[in-house]
């Protein structure tokens, strides 16, 4: 995928205001729409159509906390997908893990729902560190917050799958 900021002509930032990103995206949604190409030549329509999935990726990207990080790095040259986070975490993680398998098994929802409710909060508070690190070119430090996220979206991955076996 092409570099998203570029894309829909966004300054390169973590700290995006996100009404600015949806009014951009909307404005170029418009412009690129394969309807708006309907009386042209097929290479303009293709052009277009290309155009509009591009915008389109674009945008989810640079909507989710994550895959704005990884842009902004991949747009730097800094290796991420291998980044781990730290081994205090990873262990946390772990216990968790162990934790939610154990309230899994004794069909405790409310203990889920619990771990789930935290597991948002350190995202909310990870997301809020990684912006100013990232916006000030401390890539090296971003990283490792970058890995965290990801884990904490898959563990919350499996609470929605949880939840959705418990028809919550």
């Amino acid at each position: 995928m092409a570099d998203p900021f570029t894309t829909l002509g966004l300054a390169p930032t973590y700290s995006l205001d996100l009404a600015s990103l949806d009014a951009r995206y909307h404005e170029l949604s418009k412009v690129v729409h394969p309807d708006r190409q309907a009386g042209k030549a097929p290479a303009e329509r293709r052009r277009a159509l290309s155009l509009a999935v591009d915008v389109n990726s674009a945008y989810r990207a640079l909507r989710d906390p994550i895959r704005r990080a990884e842009a902004l790095l991949a747009r730097r040259g800094v290796s991420h997908e291998r980044a781990a986070p730290t081994p205090e975490f990873l262990m946390e993680v772990m216990e968790l893990r162990e934790s939610l398998a154990d309230a899994r098994l004794a069909r405790d929802l409310d203990r889920v729902r619990r771990m789930a409710d935290d597991a948002r909060a350190r995202r909310a508070r990870v997301t809020s560190a990684l912006g100013p690190l990232l916006d000030a070119g401390r890539d090296a430090d971003a990283v490792p917050l970058v890995a965290e996220l990801r884990y904490l979206a898959r563990f919350l991955d499996e609470v929605r799958v949880i939840e959705e076996e418990a028809g919550a």
